[in-house]
């Protein structure tokens, strides 16, 4: 295709598929698009073991993705993980707890268990120094930070190895501030998308941002939230994106990270079967409702604490349930959520990553030839 993207990058079709899985990180570039592995709950090993995988079978360019706050509680990372713990207020413990009981989970060995990683040094700068050392030892061509710019130090690190850099952006403030920071490839992200996300529709923000960046010609924009075919990427791109960012789609194929449970309520979910809630980080997700998202909204309910202090308390509870559930708990299955965007509605089939690929090219090709005819 003729598109800036694509002839940056060297692949055939420009459809970004931003997923924790390796093996759909693979897919997707040897089908012709170009997968991007979600790192930061990964260990500097973990990610070693993953990229060295990744180089081993795919045929393409590939990229990774962190996520690295403007702003969260000890951004410095002046506080052991014992103060930082210190913080969270037990009334938050005891609600979890309280929640998880009601649903049949026995909470008693929540916070005295590796249920879950606690992957909150990645978001630091530090922290995130070290996976990129494990990164750059790879042949990745694009870096991006899922929240706010990068750090400078970041930038300079991609740049000296030629390497794309790429952030989230959610309003057209977003977009001068990360130009400012040296990216170069915009992430312009509606409120439809799964994940972190703001307030502004796609349809709206993705123009809007491309007005607002025209005295940049060198900054393309992926345009991403709630795309899950073809012909809402030929809209996007009609409307001067570079190419499509993805994410949501990606969660009900065959090699998808999430469980039985989840990828069934995700295959069964209609549109407005997703809310946006700091439940899980602290800052607005969008997620698949459940009794876990309707817990911290409404009369009554707790406040979500900043990020990170919200992840530390969330991802042990989800962490647990997620394990019951696998194991066909009634009450863990209830409770079971994950990220994920409201495209969720346009995700009917499970499929292999690469045969989302084909139909998204086939989607693509009509779309754009219904739009042609209307010029004859």
């Amino acid at each position: 295709m003729n598109s800036a993207l694509c002839k940056r990058f060297g692949i055939e079709f420009p459809l970004f598929a931003f997923t924790h899985c390796r093996d759909v990180v693979v897919e997707v570039t040897n089908a012709g698009g170009f997968g991007v592995l979600g790192a930061v709950a990964h260990t500097p090993e973990t990610l070693e073991i993953d990229l060295a995988w990744i180089d081993a079978r795919i045929k393409g360019p590939y990229g990774v993705d962190l996520l690295i706050p403007a702003r969260m509680e000890d951004k410095s990372g002046e506080l052991t993980s014992e103060e930082l713990a210190s913080r969270v207020p037990d009334s938050h413990k005891r609600h979890i707890a309280g929640l998880l009981e009601k649903h049949g989970v026995d909470s008693s060995d929540l916070w005295t268990s590796n249920w879950a990683h606690d992957y909150s040094a990645n978001m630091r700068e530090d922290g995130a120094q070290r996976l990129l050392d494990v990164a750059f030892a790879h042949p990745i061509k694009m870096f991006v930070n899922a929240l706010g710019p990068p750090p400078k130090s970041v930038v300079e690190r991609c740049r000296a190895k030629g390497i794309a850099i790429g952030a989230l952006t959610g309003a057209r403030q977003h977009a001068w501030k990360n130009i400012e920071a040296g990216v170069e490839i915009l992430v312009v992200s509606g409120t439809e998308a799964g994940g972190h996300c703001g307030e502004i529709s796609t349809m709206v923000v993705v123009p809007e941002v491309l007005d607002a960046i025209k005295d940049h010609p060198e900054v393309q924009v992926l345009a991403a939230g709630g795309i899950a075919t073809g012909r809402q990427m030929a809209a996007v791109m009609a409307m001067g994106a570079a190419g499509a960012w993805t994410g949501s789609v990606w969660l009900t194929t065959v090699e998808a990270e999430t469980i039985p449970t989840v990828k069934a309520k995700m295959l069964a979910a209609t549109s407005r079967d997703t809310v946006r809630s700091r439940s899980r980080t602290g800052k607005p997700t969008r997620q698949l409702k459940s009794p876990w998202t309707e817990a911290w909204s409404g009369p009554g309910m707790p406040e979500p604490l900043e990020m990170p202090l919200q992840g530390m308390i969330s991802r042990p509870a989800l962490a647990k349930v997620d394990k019951l559930a696998e194991a066909g708990h009634k009450g863990a299955k209830e409770l079971a959520t994950y990220y994920v965007g409201q495209a969720v509605g346009l995700m009917q089939h499970e499929l292999r990553a690469r045969d989302v690929v084909f139909e998204f090219k086939k989607d693509f090709a009509e779309a754009v030839e219904r739009l042609s005819s209307t010029m004859e």
